[in-house]
């Protein structure tokens, strides 16, 4: 099972955790990242899990065998490039799951295709590759699933990082 490639699924916003155990029931693995999110209500504060990608979740399956999950409710459709499917690279989905289980602080965030490339060396992140950015005085990592255009952004300490690739140059008009 673990050889077959992750789709995205285009899911019904707000019911990716049910379509997430349905297709485990279902006999398929999926992965649905969630981060915290203090909600303010009238009377308290709650904490919540969302989705990291709204509307979205991965799914591992034979695309010649999408059928039980196309007809699975609340699924809309399989992403890719036109109508032919297309799988998120094993490199994201590693990078997604380990942001996941590290158990720090996490967000959504909108898709960067700018910035360094770099790769956190050392720390319970170890191994994964990003783009580094600063925010509110802080340093993050932001990941980005290419096939969705969406990034998770992960607070992090700056010395874990070292650069993969240099800053694309600038055309000079000297």
């Amino acid at each position: 099972m673990d050889s077959l490639p992750w789709y995205a699924l285009h899911v019904r916003p707000r019911f990716e955790k049910v379509i997430a155990s349905t297709l485990l029931d279902k006999g398929f693995e999926s992965f649905l990242p969630l981060y915290r999110h203090r909600s303010r209500w009238s009377d308290r504060i709650k904490e919540v899990q969302l989705p990291l990608f709204p509307g979205y979740l991965f799914c591992r399956f034979d695309v010649n065998k999408r059928l039980p999950i196309l007809i699975t409710t609340g699924v809309i459709h399989v992403v890719g490039i036109g109508r032919i499917p297309h799988p998120v690279a094993d490199g994201e989905i590693s990078a997604l799951q380990q942001i996941v289980l590290s158990g720090l602080q996490t967000e959504p965030r909108s898709y960067l295709n700018i910035g360094q490339k770099v790769r956190i060396e050392i720390g319970p992140l170890a191994g994964v590759e990003g783009i580094l950015v600063a925010m509110k005085g802080s340093n993050r990592l932001v990941v980005s699933v290419s096939l969705l255009q969406r990034s998770v952004a992960v607070e992090i300490n700056e010395s874990w990082v070292l650069p993969v690739s240099p800053l694309p140059m600038l055309p000079s008009y000297a």
